[in-house]
């Protein structure tokens, strides 16, 4: 390594780093006073860092919780309830079937449109949910060669809320991932009923009828359980998200005296994002008529390291979906694997097929560059009272903020090709 790259490395302190984390690990749910306790404490963070008070912003707003909390139950309860009218109605006539299924697809796609957008709470969020106040803190550095307006922006992010719930966020994941698979495979076999009864092909019924139960019955055990997940707040937050907190502060300070060039950089600590990602979607809806597409970049830092587990490392959400699978932000995967490399730092591009829904959401909702930094096996101890300081490796944490440095530093190279051209070329294939 060169001694501009060992100068850059001793910028960032492993102990400080730690102590962010140590900091702000208390039980925070959005709503609570343990949230208010970390607003305030993260405002004085950047006062420390030495940020004065017109350089910090605080962003105040109310959302529901209606959307976070009782919807995802009420879609367990429906799908629940049609998986086994279908079922039933598959004995009696097939006609029933097709009708209970089609109504069915169509409730799912009214509450996935409604989705969307849940900060607007709309007639359920307001009459059906609890009315939280939260808040933002964050500061922006401007450019040095550009007019604010007219430069780009680089929004590097964490959240600084955390919750617990009834079952850790690794089983979670895994009960979606059941009910998804398990959806689509029992739509399969009633493909092969349809083509059994409509058609000339003969299909063993015995096969047939036996994928189907097991199916439905797989569906309703993962339905059981994800109606009975709920939100406590008795974990401490260290990994989710102390960690995130703890980069975006001490990249904060490096970038504290070297503003970009072209790039207006911002360091945010959003709220709510244990509660529907709240938080950010107020962030982006308060400046989207600001913010110019192929102009914006986020690195959000959501569970960074897992010191007892041997997957720990810096690692990005590549890719989601089953068929096919969608590339995530594949231009700052490249920037990514790029400055990984170059700095010697194991990094990787993973694929998730469900379960992830962080403060990348809303910047890919409106078509920014947006990429997650999640060490997934930090999941095992996530979303409870377990998720102790215990469980963090500073190193990683040292080894993130050098890897996003050097990429906020070649997005800066790069306005020119990037933000006129549209496109950058990188020699990762």
């Amino acid at each position: 390594m060169n001694s501009d790259n060992s100068k850059h490395e001793s910028s960032f302190k492993i102990d400080r780093l730690f102590n962010y984390v140590k900091k702000f690990s208390f039980p925070r749910l959005a709503g609570t006073s343990g949230e208010v306790k970390a607003v305030d404490l993260a405002i004085k963070t950047f006062k420390d860092i030495g940020y004065d008070d017109l350089k910090i912003q605080k962003e105040h707003f109310k959302f529901s919780d209606f959307y976070s909390t009782t919807l995802i139950k009420l879609i367990m309860v429906i799908n629940l309830t049609f998986s086994l009218f279908v079922l039933m109605f598959t004995y009696i006539s097939l006609y029933f079937t097709i009708i209970i299924g089609g109504i069915m697809a169509f409730v799912l796609i009214l509450i996935i449109r409604g989705l969307k957008h849940p900060e607007n709470p709309g007639f359920w969020g307001e009459y059906y949910g609890k009315t939280i106040s939260a808040t933002n803190v964050f500061v922006k550095l401007p450019a040095k060669k550009l007019p604010t307006d007219q430069a780009g922006d680089i929004i590097i992010s964490a959240h600084l809320d955390s919750k617990s719930q009834s079952f850790k966020t690794y089983w979670r994941v895994f009960f979606y991932r059941v009910w998804l698979y398990s959806g689509i495979f029992l739509a399969l076999f009633f493909i092969l009923l349809f083509i059994r009864t409509f058609t000339i092909i003969k299909i063993n019924l015995l096969t047939i009828g036996s994928g189907l139960w097991i199916l439905t019955i797989i569906i309703s055990i993962s339905n059981f359980f994800l109606i009975f997940l709920n939100t406590h707040n008795k974990s401490p937050g260290s990994l989710d998200n102390a960690t995130g907190m703890a980069v975006v502060f001490e990249l904060s300070d490096y970038f504290r005296e070297k503003a970009l060039e072209y790039f207006n950089i911002w360091f945010c600590q959003f709220s709510a994002e244990e509660l529907g990602t709240m938080g950010s979607r107020i962030f982006v809806n308060n400046r989207e008529v600001k913010f110019v597409k192929k102009r914006v970049f986020q690195i959000n830092l959501d569970i960074i390291s897992c010191i007892c587990e041997s997957k720990n490392q810096v690692e990005y959400l590549k890719s989601y979906g089953v068929l096919p699978r969608k590339k995530v932000a594949p231009l700052l995967s490249k920037y990514l694997d790029n400055a990984a490399k170059e700095e010697n730092i194991r990094i990787k591009g993973y694929h998730l097929s469900t379960g992830a829904h962080t403060d990348s959401v809303p910047f890919h909702l409106r078509e920014f560059d947006s990429v997650d930094l999640v060490t997934r096996v930090g999941g095992r101890y996530t979303h409870t009272k377990d998720d102790t300081p215990d469980k963090v490796d500073p190193k990683v944490l040292k080894e993130a903020c050098i890897i996003i440095r050097r990429v906020i530093l070649s997005l800066d190279k790069d306005y020119h090709i990037l933000c006129e051209n549209e496109k950058v070329v990188s020699n990762i294939d």
